[in-house]
């Protein structure tokens, strides 16, 4: 049969309100504006009788062992669903940075879903998938049909996509995996306990890009600070982004990937372009996200 092929989009958090713990299973509540890059790992599915997973690309490594990857995960997850699926060997060429607050592998999971759903006639919204993309892990739905949309609760809650218009963006990253557990024990919040703070704005569906900045200008990562006290070197992207005059510079997720807002595409290939000048070591990124 045809090889088939998925890109896994680099998953970008423009916002991420903490809200607190909830008391029943201790997970964080979350309100979060997710966006999708252009810059993305790579995925195919080659349909054959066993499943098996082989992985290269510049960070191949730090993704680990392959019988771990969320790709078998999600693979094996929608197999229990699905009696009688349709496997293949899928091979990951993986191009973003590992434990990077862009949901690298779960964006890798949700592609792996997609090809399965694709080889087997499901729709990407069947129950049995969406199911196995929550027991994958919590990024794993949103990144199911990687549109910009609101994501809320653990991740369990996905909105409609927005259909917003492409932003010109910098990612960066020092190159420090930044595990999400050491963040969130840094933030420091109890079970059942809330963290104060102005509440979401509302994203109005089709937004222009000055709208999406004015609504993101005042929101926040309430990750960003704990998230420095892990890796300060977060801080020293941030700054060097603010240096190029973008006009909204974040973190993402947990980190340590950060974002810069520009105003156009061509002042952003510029700055990067400087960027990567003054920090050869750093991954730097220009891209659209949408």
């Amino acid at each position: 049969m045809t090889l088939l092929t998925d890109r896994a989009p680099a998953k970008v958090n423009l916002t991420l309100h903490v809200l607190g713990r909830r008391p029943a299973d201790g997970y964080h509540v979350l309100e979060s504006l997710v966006a999708f890059a252009g810059t993305a790992d790579r995925l195919t599915l080659r349909p054959e009788a066993a499943l098996s997973l082989t992985v290269s690309g510049p960070t191949a490594g730090p993704a680990g062992p392959d019988d771990d990857n969320l790709v078998l995960r999600a693979a094996r997850g929608l197999a229990e669903r699905v009696p009688g699926l349709k496997f293949g060997a899928f091979h990951l060429v993986k191009r973003l940075p590992v434990a990077a607050g862009i949901g690298g592998g779960s964006s890798d999971a949700a592609a792996a879903l997609r090809l399965l759903a694709r080889l087997n006639a499901l729709a990407i919204d069947h129950p049995a998938v969406v199911a196995a993309a929550r027991d994958t892990g919590a990024d794993v739905p949103v990144c199911l049909d990687p549109r910009a949309r609101m994501m809320c609760g653990a991740g369990e809650d996905v909105g409609p996509a927005l259909g917003l218009a492409p932003l010109p963006a910098i990612l960066i990253n020092p190159g420090v995996p930044v595990p999400t557990a050491p963040v969130f024990k840094a933030l420091g919040l109890g079970v059942g306990q809330t963290l104060p703070g102005a509440g979401h704005p509302a994203i109005p569906a089709g937004s222009e890009n000055d709208e999406v900045l004015a609504v993101l200008a005042p929101a926040r990562n309430d990750l960003e600070g704990p998230a420095q006290m892990v890796a300060p070197v977060i801080g020293d992207c941030l700054a060097a982004l603010r240096r190029e005059n973008c006009r909204l510079a974040r973190m993402s997720g947990s980190g340590a990937t950060v974002f810069g807002l520009f105003g156009d595409r061509h002042e952003a290939v510029a700055a990067a372009r400087r960027l990567r000048a003054a920090h050869p070591e750093w991954w730097i990124a220009p891209t659209y996200l949408r």
